[in-house]
């Protein structure tokens, strides 16, 4: 029996959401009282009613159920990749990166790329999310493109920057290992539609499908991020599994304040509508630190919205920040305590890691006071304890925060904070009556780079752009 097949170990390792230090019973005046979260009783229905509406089209929730026969495909690829090639690199933007990134991060070793391949276990892995032209060029420094297969991730097909990459390696490709170019080549795609689509259909390549209705930032438990992860010797079922539980977790509605996912939903929107427009994601675990980047998109792109679902002008939305516990009390708890208060910090905590440091005793500084009180304790205690001061100044400051807590970081307990951050995200949509599954202000962005790019159908874009007024040199100083 697997360990997630277990209820005993599964109950163990649920991930909590503690929302204490939200609460007015806490933080004062500024936090948010029980009647506040009443008041908002027929809210409340209508999103989770909205939820169980638009569940067969939210895709991205049935991930954990449906991918039987697509996990073993996956797995036996996985195998290939890592008995014949020595390095696998991500061609992809937004949530075909953050994902695969946030997640390698998270279960694999630390340094997993510096490791001696037999410690390893897999080829070392890369990702590629920019079109930085010295980051793109520098890549082949350092890998040996014969040994290397290369996972080209993009839904549309068309994402211009994935193209763009897609070339760059193609023609490198072919020039170096001719007409066996296509054997260091997946394709992650459409079913049937887009470029990517078409050019995998007439060289053969091999492919996997983004799901209909998996948005980019929803795609971390479809092909788009489980290629990489099982690439990397991550166990692919209880990633899964662990999403499965949290979900089920999550049909919990009777009592809102049970359900992590919504209660955590609907904390958030009521402190947006106190004025609190910054959702700060502080991780207190290296390997958590790029859950913050994923986060970062799938808050910022779900929810930031200029009209609701009745086409009112609404402008909502959090912005979310990035930071690291401990590293960012160095540098930005000073804002936050004492700065302005338009602000919830998010804390992730660990409670087991998945190493514990002792920190040694050395009699050349006994007499050191401010250096031994130190000797004795663990890495362990030391992380914790500042993470919780770290609440302890906030809750004195009268500031709002609130923990997601793993009993450790494994592929069951990330599963489960996926699905809970992704239907969080999908609940605050439904509080704040807004399509969280498009993204109308990137698209305007992508339209302006057709158009300068001299894209065909983009002419009457290129015109406007044309129109824009020509800077001025008495504003550049």
């Amino acid at each position: 029996m697997k360990r997630y097949e277990d209820k005993a170990w599964k109950d163990s390792m649920r991930v909590r959401v503690d929302f204490n230090n939200m609460m007015s019973e806490f933080v004062g005046e500024n936090g948010i009282k029980l009647e506040e979260i009443e008041s908002m009783r027929s809210e409340i229905s209508r999103a989770v009613k909205g939820m169980e509406q638009k569940r067969s089209n939210m895709r991205w929730r049935e991930l954990p159920f449906n991918q039987t026969e697509i996990v073993t495909e996956l797995k036996a690829t996985a195998q290939h990749i890592r008995n014949n090639f020595e390095y696998f690199v991500v061609l992809g933007i937004g949530g075909s990166a953050l994902g695969p990134i946030a997640v390698h991060q998270a279960l694999t070793h630390a340094r997993y790329n510096e490791l001696p391949d037999e410690k390893r276990n897999g080829p070392k892995f890369y990702v590629e999310d920019n079109v930085d032209p010295e980051k793109i060029s520098a890549l082949f420094d350092v890998i040996d493109i014969k040994k290397t297969m290369f996972n080209i991730i993009t839904k549309s097909g068309n994402t211009s920057e994935t193209v763009s990459q897609m070339l760059f390696v193609f023609d490198i490709l072919k020039k170096t290992v001719g007409d066996d170019w296509t054997k260091h080549v997946i394709a992650t795609t459409d079913a049937s539609k887009g470029s990517l689509r078409l050019i995998a259909d007439k060289y053969s390549i091999k492919t996997f499908i983004v799901p209909d209705g998996v948005g980019g930032r929803f795609s971390e438990l479809c092909p788009v991020g489980l290629l990489a992860a099982s690439v990397c010797g991550i166990d692919i079922d209880e990633l899964l599994a662990g999403a499965a539980y949290m979900d089920e977790i999550c049909t919990e509605t009777a009592d809102i304040m049970q359900n992590p996912a919504y209660i955590s939903a609907v904390l958030e929107v009521i402190a947006m509508r106190k004025g609190k427009n910054i959702s700060v994601f502080m991780p207190y675990c290296d390997a958590l630190k790029y859950m913050a980047d994923w986060y970062a998109q799938l808050w910022a792109e779900s929810l930031g919205k200029r009209y609701d679902n009745e086409g009112n002008e609404v402008f909502v939305g959090q912005t979310p920040v990035k930071a690291l516990g401990v590293t960012d009390q160095h540098s930005q708890i000073q804002l936050y305590t004492e700065g302005p208060n338009d602000k919830v910090v998010t804390f992730l905590e660990v409670e087991n890691y998945r190493k514990t440091v002792e920190i040694p005793s050395l009699e050349m500084f006994d007499e050191l006071h401010d250096v031994n009180f130190l000797s004795g304790h663990t890495f362990n205690e030391l992380i914790g304890h500042e993470c919780f001061s770290t609440e302890y100044a906030l809750v004195q400051s009268g500031r709002m925060s609130k923990n997601i807590v793993f009993n450790e970081v494994n592929a069951f307990t990330v599963g489960q904070f996926l699905c809970l951050l992704e239907l969080q995200t999908a609940f605050a949509g439904e509080l704040l009556n807004i399509n969280a599954f498009d993204q109308p202000g990137v698209e305007e962005g992508k339209k302006a780079t057709y158009a300068l790019l001299e894209r065909p159908g983009y002419d009457e874009k290129r015109k406007e752009l044309e129109m824009m007024p020509k800077k001025k040199d008495c504003y550049i100083a």
